[in-house]
C-alpha cells in the first residue's frame, strides 16, 4: 500500500509514473483543496482535477492542467457580458464542476464526490482530498498594501509575479482529515510526499490536524522527493516563494521542511553535490533523475522512490 501526499501538476506526473511501477489499486492520493475556490456558483478543485484527469489520460499536455481537445465557447460568453474570466473554465471541463457543486449541494462530501469523478473516468488510483471541510490558502502581497488574496488570485490572477510575505491556511485549525486519508497513511508501507511546492501544495495538507502527526509517525517509511533542481523549481514560483517566505531555494531548504515527516529526501543528480548538507539535516539523501519529461521518466522516478523507501526497512 502506498500514500501519495500530492498538489498540483508535480504529484500528477509522479502518479503516472506510480501507476506503472505499482499497482493503482494499491496507491492513496491524499490531495490538496488549498487551492479550490468557489467561482460563478461553482465549487472549482483544480489540485483533485488535474490529478483525476492526468490519470484517466485526459489532461492536455500542453497546459498540463484542463482537459485535452477543450473550447471556451462558455468563456467567450462570460466576457461579452463582462464577467470574470480571469480563471478559465473550459466548455468539457464545466462538466466536472457542474456535477461536483451540485452533488455538493445535495449533501454529499467532497470525498464522496471525488471519488465517483475518479470512477467516472476510469481511475483505479484511491483520489481522495484531504479534508472534506473547507479549507483556503490564503496569500499575503506587500507591494498591494498587504491584501490577503486566495491562491488562485495570486497564482492565475497575477500570475504568481507578485511579491508574498505570508501563507495563512484558512480554516484549517477546525477542518478534519477527510474519512481514509488517516487509515491510508497509517496502512501504507510507503509514505511519498510528491514532487510538489511545499509551501502551497503540501503544507495546507499537513495543516490539518491529525495529519502532519500521522505522517511523522511513519517517518522511516516516508520518502520525500524534491520540486527543487539546481535551486529552481521546475514548474511554478515554489523558488521563488521559498526565498521570499525566508527558506533556502535548494534541495537542502527542501530538507530542512521535510525533516521532521520524512527519512528519505531524493534529489535529482544535479544536486548530488549538496547531498551531504540534505544528510547533515538528517535525512537520507537519495540520487535519481527528478525531471520527469514524459511518462517514461516518471516511471523511473517512481521506481528509485520505491527502492528507496524499501532501503530503510
Amino acid at each position: 500500500m502506498i500514500a501519495v501526499i500530492a498538489g498540483g501538476v508535480g504529484a500528477a506526473r509522479f502518479l503516472t509514473g506510480l501507476v506503472q511501477v505499482a499497482e493503482p489499486a494499491s496507491i492513496t492520493a491524499i490531495v490538496n483543496v488549498g487551492d479550490d475556490l468557489e467561482l460563478h456558483g461553482l465549487h472549482i478543485s483544480p489540485d483533485i482535477d488535474t490529478v483525476t484527469y492526468t490519470l484517466a489520460g485526459a489532461a492536455d499536455p500542453e497546459r498540463g492542467w484542463g482537459l485535452a481537445g477543450e473550447s471556451w465557447r462558455a468563456m467567450e460568453v462570460l466576457e461579452r457580458y463582462g464577467g470574470a474570466s480571469w480563471f478559465r473554465l473550459g466548455d468539457l471541463d464545466l462538466g466536472t464542476h457542474l456535477y461536483r457543486t451540485q452533488r455538493l449541494l445535495d449533501g454529499a462530501p467532497l470525498s464522496i464526490v471525488t471519488g465517483e469523478l475518479a470512477r467516472a473516468w476510469g481511475v483505479e488510483v484511491g483520489i481522495v482530498p484531504a479534508t472534506d471541510d473547507r479549507l483556503r490558502t490564503m496569500v499575503t502581497l506587500p507591494d498591494e498594501g498587504g491584501i490577503e488574496v486566495g491562491f488562485q488570485e495570486y497564482f492565475v490572477q497575477r500570475r504568481h509575479a507578485v511579491r508574498v510575505s505570508a501563507l495563512r491556511f484558512d480554516g484549517a485549525t477546525s477542518a478534519r482529515p477527510a474519512p481514509g486519508v488517516l487509515d491510508a497513511i497509517t496502512a501504507a508501507d510507503t509514505v511519498v510526499v510528491a514532487p510538489s511546492n511545499p509551501l502551497v501544495s503540501i503544507d495546507p495538507i499537513l495543516a490539518v490536524p491529525g495529519i502532519r502527526e500521522a505522517i511523522a509517525a511513519r517517518r522511516d517509511r516516508v520518502v520525500a522527493v524534491s520540486p527543487i533542481v539546481a535551486g529552481a523549481a521546475l514548474k511554478g514560483p515554489a523558488d521563488r516563494l521559498m526565498t521570499e517566505l525566508g527558506h533556502e531555494p535548494t534541495v537542502v531548504g527542501v530538507a530542512r521542511l521535510y525533516r521532521e515527516i520524512a527519512a528519505t529526501l531524493v534529489v535529482d543528480d544535479a544536486d548530488r553535490d549538496l547531498a551531504p548538507a540534505v544528510e547533515g539535516e538528517g535525512l537520507r539523501c537519495v540520487i535519481a533523475p527528478a525531471i520527469m519529461s514524459d511518462p517514461h521518466a516518471a516511471s523511473v522516478l517512481a521506481q528509485a522512490v520505491l527502492s528507496a523507501a524499501r532501503g530503510v526497512r
